[in-house]
C-alpha cells in the first residue's frame, strides 16, 4: 500500500510513501503520520491511499516512519473537511496553522495579568440558575442545543459560565471558551485559574507561550479534560472529550479573522457544537442581529438576565454638540455639561471613563494653504498624528511613521499652515489633562495596552484609585469591572455611523452600551454622557434595557433592504500590486458571475466590481466583488466558478 501525503510544515505538493505491513490496518485518509524528508522526519496529513503504484518510479519510494501523536478525536478530520467546505479553502491550511501555532513564539502581551476579582460561594439568582438548568442535560446526554444568553452589563453572566464549566468537568468533559480579543482572554484565563483551581484552565492564544501550548496538546493527546480558552483556535483544536462550548461577547467583530482565509471564530464554533451534537451558549449584553434572528427562526434557546449583580443602571443623557445653545463652551469636543458632570465627580473622589473610538492625537493633517493632505506611501489612507516625545505621522494599516514636517510638500507653507483635523485618544488626555490640571489622566488604546508591563499597572493603578479619569478606544468597552467609575463619557457617539457597512447601526449602538456598562457596577448613581455632532434615532437605544426593541426594527430594515440575516453574504477580494492588473482580472471575474446571476438558477445576486474603502495597502491594489445568495450552497457554486477564472491577480474570499 502506497499514500500520497502533504507535509504539515507548508511545503503544498502531495508525496508518496509506502506504507509497512504493520501499519497498514490503521492507515486511512485524514491520519497523521512521520515521513523521512531528507534527514529529518516530518509530520504529514494522508490525503489519499493507493494500493499500487501505477508505473514503476525513477526514485525510491521511503516508507512511512510511524503515526504522528494526534488527539483521538474520531470527528476532527470530517470536521476540518466541513469548514474547508465552508469557507472555500483548502483543509491543509487548516492543520498547518495548527502546527504553525504550536512553535510561534507568543506576543507581547504575555505578561498582561490582570488581577482576578474574588468571588466566593455565589448563590446563582433564580435567573441565572434556571439557563443552567436548561444546559446541564445537553452535557450529560451530548446534543446540539444553540442557548443565546442576553445579560445586561454586570449581570453575572460569568458565574452561569463557571458553573456550567465546573459541571461538564465533573462529567470528564473539556470546555472551550472562546473571547473576542486576547487581553480578555488573558482576564479570563486568569480569573477562572483564580476562583476554580481543581480545573486546568489553559489560554491557547497569541500570548501563550509554545511551552504553554505543547501543554495543552499533550493533555489533548492523553484525554485529560480541561478548559481552553482563547480567540480563534481553540475552536480548532482536536479535543476528543469536547462536551460544551462557550462564546463570551458573542456580537463582536473580532471573531473574525484578519487574515486570510479570514475564518470567523463564532460560525466555527456553531458548525463543531453541531457536528459533534453538544451545547454551544452564546452570552452578550448586546446580542447580534444575526443570533437574535437565529433564534427566533431555528429555535435555538434564549434566556434574558435583567437585573445587574450589584449596582444600578446608570442615567443617560444625550448632547448635540451642533446646536446652538452648545456653540459657547470652552472647548469644541468638551459639552459644559460633561465638564460639569466630570467635576462632581471628581469632587465625590469617584472615577471617569472618557470614550472616543480613535487612537493618536489628530485623524489627519492638511494644509489650510493648498488643501494638501498627508497620506501614506503604501496605503490609500491618511497619516494619524501621533505626538510623543516628538510630532509622528503614522499609517495604521502598514505601520509606516515619518516625522512631522516642518512645512507642506506641496506648497512650502509653514508648520503653522498645518492643520491637524478630528480627535484621538492623545488629544483627548491633552484636553482634559488641560481643563482639570490636578487630576491624573491615563490612556488605554492599542498603543498603549500593547505595552504589557505598563498597561498591566495602568489597570491596577486605576483599580486602587490612584487613576482619576481612563480615556480609552473599544479596549475599555468590555470586560473590565471599574468599581468606582461613576461617570462615563463619550466624545464622538455618531463616529462609526458614518462606516460604509450595511451594520454600522448595530456596530455603533453595542459599542455605546458597552461603553456604558462600565457605570454604576456597584453602586447607584452611575451617569453617562453620549454626545454627537449629528442626531440620529439609533441614540434613542444607549439604554440597554431597550435593546431588543433596537434588534427589531434593524431586522425589519434589513429584510427591506435585502441584507443578512435574510441573504447570505460573501466577498471576493482581488489584490495584485499593479492597478491596471487587477482591474482587469475583477472584470474579467465579474463577467463570469454576472453570467451566472443572468441564468437566474441560483437566485443570486452580484455588486461590483470596485474599490473599497481602501483600496491599497502595503502597495497592493485591492478591488472587490459583492455576491448576495439566498443559501451557503448558492453562494459557494459562485465563488467556486470566481477560484476556476484565469486571473494573474491573488483571489481572497470573505464569508458573511
Amino acid at each position: 500500500m502506497y499514500v500520497n501525503v502533504l507535509l504539515l510544515n507548508g511545503f503544498d505538493k502531495t508525496l508518496t510513501y509506502h506504507v509497512p505491513e504493520h501499519l497498514v490496518a490503521d492507515i486511512k485518509t485524514g491520519t497523521v503520520v512521520r515521513v523521512p524528508l531528507q534527514r529529518r522526519f516530518e509530520a504529514a496529513l494522508v490525503c489519499k491511499i493507493i494500493p499500487e503504484l501505477p508505473e514503476k518510479l525513477p526514485f525510491a519510494v521511503r516508507d512511512v516512519h510511524s503515526f504522528e501523536e494526534f488527539p483521538n478525536d474520531t470527528q476532527f478530520h470530517a470536521f476540518v473537511s466541513l469548514v474547508a467546505r465552508y469557507y472555500c479553502t483548502d483543509e491543509l491550511g487548516i492543520y498547518h496553522r495548527i502546527r504553525h501555532f504550536l512553535d510561534q513564539e507568543e506576543s507581547e502581551l504575555e505578561e498582561l495579568v490582570v488581577q482576578a476579582i474574588p468571588v466566593k460561594n455565589v448563590v446563582l439568582t433564580d435567573e441565572q440558575q434556571d439557563i443552567v438548568d436548561y444546559i446541564l442535560p445537553h452535557v450529560v446526554t451530548p446534543s446540539y442545543q444553540p442557548v443565546l444568553v442576553h445579560g445586561v452589563t454586570g449581570s453575572g453572566k460569568t458565574e452561569v459560565y463557571k458553573k456550567l464549566i465546573q459541571e461538564a468537568f465533573a462529567q470528564g468533559k473539556s470546555t472551550v471558551l472562546l473571547l473576542p480579543e486576547v487581553t480578555l482572554a488573558l482576564q479570563f484565563e486568569h480569573l477562572l485559574s483564580e476562583q476554580l483551581p481543581t480545573i486546568p484552565i489553559r489560554g491557547f492564544h497569541s500570548a501563550s507561550s509554545p511551552t504553554s501550548k505543547k501543554e495543552v496538546w499533550n493533555a489533548l493527546v492523553h484525554g485529560t479534560p480541561l478548559v481552553v480558552v482563547g480567540v480563534h483556535l481553540p475552536v480548532l483544536l482536536p479535543i476528543e472529550n469536547l462536551g460544551l462550548i462557550i462564546v463570551d461577547e458573542e456580537h463582536e467583530q473580532g471573531f473574525g479573522e484578519k487574515k486570510h482565509p479570514r475564518l470567523n471564530s463564532k460560525t466555527i464554533a456553531l458548525m463543531r457544537a453541531h457536528q459533534y451534537k453538544i451545547p454551544i451558549v452564546l452570552g452578550s449584553a448586546t446580542p447580534s442581529v444575526q443570533s437574535l434572528y437565529n433564534a427566533q427562526k431555528y429555535g435555538w434557546k434564549q434566556f434574558a438576565i435583567t437585573k445587574r449583580f450589584a449596582g444600578a443602571f446608570p442615567t443617560l443623557q444625550k448632547v448635540v454638540l451642533t446646536t446652538e445653545g452648545q456653540k459657547r463652551r470652552k472647548h469644541f469636543w468638551v459639552s459644559a455639561q460633561l465638564e460639569t458632570a466630570i467635576k462632581e465627580c471628581f469632587a465625590k473622589k469617584e472615577q471617569v471613563i472618557i470614550f472616543i473610538n480613535r487612537r493618536g492625537y489628530s485623524f489627519f493633517v492638511q494644509c489650510k494653504t493648498c488643501g494638501h493632505v498627508f497620506c501614506c506611501t503604501d496605503c490609500s489612507v491618511s497619516l494619524t498624528l501621533h505626538v510623543a516625545q516628538s510630532s509622528e505621522l503614522r499609517c495604521h494599516y502598514c505601520g509606516y511613521g515619518t516625522p512631522l514636517p516642518t512645512e507642506c510638500p506641496t506648497c512650502k507653507a509653514p508648520e503653522r499652515s498645518l492643520l491637524k483635523k478630528g480627535i484621538g485618544t492623545q488629544q483627548a488626555v491633552q484636553i482634559f489633562q488641560e481643563i482639570f490640571p490636578a487630576a491624573v489622566i491615563e490612556r488605554a488604546d492599542l498603543d498603549s495596552t500593547t505595552k504589557k508591563r505598563s498597561w498591566a499597572t495602568t489597570v491596577e493603578r486605576f483599580k486602587a484609585g490612584e487613576i482619576n479619569m481612563l480615556v480609552g478606544t473599544q479596549t475599555i468597552t468590555k470586560g473590565y469591572h471599574f468599581p468606582n467609575v461613576s461617570l462615563v463619557g463619550v466624545l464622538w457617539g455618531d463616529l462609526n455611523l458614518h462606516f460604509p457597512v450595511f451594520n454600522a447601526r448595530e456596530v455603533a449602538l453595542q459599542q455605546l452600551i458597552q461603553v456604558a456598562g462600565r457605570a454604576g457596577r456597584q453602586r447607584a448613581g452611575g451617569k453617562v454622557i453620549v454626545q454627537v455632532m449629528r442626531d440620529s434615532a439609533v441614540f434613542d437605544y444607549v439604554d440597554e434595557q431597550r435593546y431588543i426593541e433596537f434588534a427589531h426594527k434593524e431586522l425589519a430594515d434589513r429584510q427591506a433592504s435585502n441584507y443578512p440575516p435574510y441573504v447570505r453574504l460573501a466577498t471576493l477580494e482581488i489584490r495584485h500590486a499593479k492597478a491596471d492588473t487587477v482591474d482587469a482580472d475583477a472584470q474579467k471575474i465579474a463577467d463570469v458571475l454576472y453570467a451566472l446571476e443572468e441564468k437566474g438558477e441560483l437566485g443570486v445576486t452580484i455588486l461590483g466590481p470596485a474599490h473599497p474603502a481602501v483600496h491599497r495597502i502595503e502597495r497592493y491594489e485591492l478591488r472587490q466583488i459583492l455576491i448576495k445568495a439566498p443559501t451557503v450552497h448558492a453562494l459557494q457554486v459562485v465563488v467556486m466558478h470566481a477560484q476556476r477564472v484565469d486571473v494573474k491577480s491573488d483571489v481572497f474570499v470573505v464569508m458573511g
